[in-house]
């Protein structure tokens, strides 16, 4: 490929992939665990990075256009790498599903009321106009995510600065349902909440093939990306948290805008809409971009059929592309209800579990190949991202576990009846 991305780019997809519609939805999220949801933060962003340390490690040992089934085919076999890979290219249309509905759903305040009832046509709208950018250069797909990124920033990072001039640290709580539980109870549930936030880790190294001189950037940009992005959601969340009582947060449905109201007056509900759609945009623009390059990847190993590795004359993979987009759509039109909240959580409620099994499986491999290196340090990062994973698996219901795992056993048909006779 001739246009090849560097490290502001790689870097503003990192960011970009992790900060999306989750930021403006987190502290309705963890209200109810009041201080505690901030030991959460740093939890699951010590659990991030370390996930981080993982995948730029592996991605400098094999940097190939994939992303996680590459790591498990050194580690352990192609069965295991095609697994991987179809999960995670799977899992991707649902995360790009959720980006899509929600930031349609900012748009609202924008438009009458009545735009509710044609929400399915604007996001089937909007991801058919994110496919088509994706379909030109990747060079051009993260320009945008430059773009994109800056403002992300700049808002997040203005905002939470002009609310500690109103903090108050009575306004966190611990609700009556939380605080009937141990200490330990309340970190995993809230860990668990704040972890969507941080999944997209991986996405930069996806791309490898892609972008200038990948053994030096991509881990740089991964690892200072990640650090970034928890050190965002923590002062947000504390600004926001500190800001608006508990007891209204919990009941709030746009926790910036009410952050705007009580600091100043006027219409900034329709900049904070816009603003929020921007985010979704560009998270948007991350995955599919990213679900395209997996799936040519996972074609050029020979675990999907080859046409998926058919580049058009942009160099974009667009059989990859489109498929994920199509996939995307038919995920929209099943999930589409008239409750926004219903829809969203049908959508992301089982995707972090399956996310977890991929990022599991990496660290694992991971731990595979540096055991012979006798690198202690990156066995320690190995633990404790292996560690983190497990925990998080351990402290979710069996029910949706379950559920979860039908990504996964959903490619058991093309594993029997293409890739076994391909192989």
């Amino acid at each position: 490929m001739q246009n090849k991305i560097g490290f502001l780019t790689v870097f503003a997809l990192v960011i970009s992939s992790q900060i999306g519609s989750g930021i403006f939805i987190l502290p309705i999220s963890i209200a109810p665990y009041g201080i505690y949801s901030l030991i959460s933060l740093v939890i699951s962003g010590a659990g991030a990075v370390s996930i981080a340390l993982v995948f730029a490690t592996l991605c400098t040992k094999f940097p190939e256009t994939g992303g996680p089934h590459i790591y498990a085919k050194y580690a352990f076999g192609s069965t295991v790498a095609f697994f991987v890979g179809w999960t995670y290219w799977v899992i991707s249309w649902v995360s790009t599903t959720a980006l899509v509905v929600v930031g349609v759903g900012y748009l609202t305040p924008l438009f009458c009321e009545n735009i509710q009832n044609m929400s399915l046509i604007l996001e089937l709208l909007l991801l058919v106009i994110i496919t088509l950018v994706n379909l030109k250069e990747i060079s051009t797909a993260g320009y945008v995510e430059l773009l994109i990124v800056v403002v992300k920033v700049f808002v997040l990072v203005v905002i939470p600065i002009a609310a500690l001039f109103l903090f108050d640290k009575n306004n966190f709580i611990i609700s009556e349902e939380i605080s009937s539980l141990t200490i330990k109870e309340i970190l995993a549930r809230s860990t668990l909440l704040t972890l969507w936030c941080f999944i997209g880790v991986e996405l930069a190294t996806s791309p490898a093939g892609s972008v200038d001189n990948p053994n030096k950037i991509i881990p740089k940009a991964v690892v200072l990306g990640t650090i970034c992005v928890a050190i965002i959601y923590f002062i947000n969340s504390f600004a926001i948290m500190g800001l608006i009582n508990g007891n209204d947060l919990v009941n709030s449905r746009a926790p910036y805008v009410d952050a705007i109201k009580i600091m100043s007056s006027g219409n900034w509900n329709l900049v904070i809409s816009i603003i929020a759609f921007i985010f979704c945009i560009g998270s948007l623009n991350a995955w599919v971009l990213s679900s395209g390059q997996v799936a040519f990847g996972l074609a050029k190993d020979k675990l999907i059929p080859q046409f998926f590795a058919k580049k058009n004359r942009y160099g974009s993979p667009f059989f990859g592309v489109i498929t994920s987009s199509i996939g995307t759509a038919i995920l929209l039109i099943f999930t589409s209800n008239k409750n926004f909240t219903r829809q969203i959580t049908s959508i992301i409620d089982f995707s972090v579990i399956s996310f977890l099994f991929v990022y599991l499986i990496c660290s694992l491999a991971f731990l595979k190949i540096t055991i012979k290196e006798r690198n202690y340090y990156k066995l320690l990062i190995g633990i404790i991202s292996t560690t983190f994973c497990c925990w998080v698996i351990r402290e979710t219901s069996v029910d949706n576990l379950l559920v979860s795992s039908l990504f996964t056993v959903s490619g058991i048909p093309l594993y029997l009846f293409w890739y076994r006779k391909s192989s």
